[in-house]
């Protein structure tokens, strides 16, 4: 049933879909065009066992809205209240605590040296993304401008979210992936929970923009 389907279709289904798709790794946002049978072939993973995981899961409690058929403007709105500004707090959340685990653990074998300066990274170049959208995009959008006149900017914004892809993934690799070596200190725990929680909010919010906000953008 599912393997024909592509990724961003299977997450559009809902948050209990994308859940087993988190949990398997399987990259629905910059990846979303791959079909679950393809996708599954190149991580070595039983397409079969996710297919009945995603059948079991399904039914469950939907989106808030059906944003394939929402107003374009309401899109928006929910994606700036929704991601756009909680990310910024969760940045800085997590920048203060990786940079505290290097400074206090630094001497461990099993500290994740460099993910303060990746994170730094991935927060700086995340709000220079999102202003980009805050400023250009959205509000042509919102205005009612569509078609393809937009193809030059939404091509930009897939273009960063693809490195955004990329940098979640070097930061789940610098986080052994999310999983704290033994005696590690609660804010290291609470630091590794609070990068999973980023990560699948981040994807989430790139499915949305790829997968339905940018296609009726230019299709309209």
């Amino acid at each position: 049933m599912y393997n024909e389907l592509t990724l961003g279709e299977i997450a559009a289904r809902g948050p209990q879909t994308r859940g087993v798709l988190l949990r398997h790794q399987l990259d629905f946002c910059c990846g979303g065009r791959k079909t679950l049978g393809e996708a599954c072939a190149t991580s070595g993973l039983d397409a079969a066992a996710i297919s009945n995981e995603l059948t079991q899961a399904e039914g469950g409690p939907a989106d808030p809205e059906d944003w394939a058929t929402a107003p374009i403007g309401d899109v928006v709105n929910y994606i700036l209240d929704r991601f756009h500004e909680p990310l910024r707090a969760q940045l800085d959340a997590v920048v203060t605590a990786a940079e505290k685990i290097e400074r206090v653990h630094g001497e461990k074998v099993t500290c994740p040296t460099g993910l303060a300066a990746h994170l730094r990274y991935v927060r700086a170049d995340l709000a220079n993304h999102m202003a980009k959208e805050e400023q250009v995009l959205f509000p042509a959008l919102v205005s009612g401008r569509a078609g393809p006149m937009l193809s030059g900017p939404v091509t930009v914004m897939m273009r960063e979210h693809d490195d955004h892809g990329e940098s979640l993934r070097h930061m789940r690799a610098l986080a052994t992936n999310f999983l704290p070596p033994a005696g590690a200190c609660a804010t290291w725990r609470a630091l590794y929970e609070q990068l999973e929680q980023l990560e699948a909010d981040l994807m989430e919010h790139i499915h949305l923009e790829n997968h339905v906000l940018f296609p009726r953008a230019l299709r309209a």
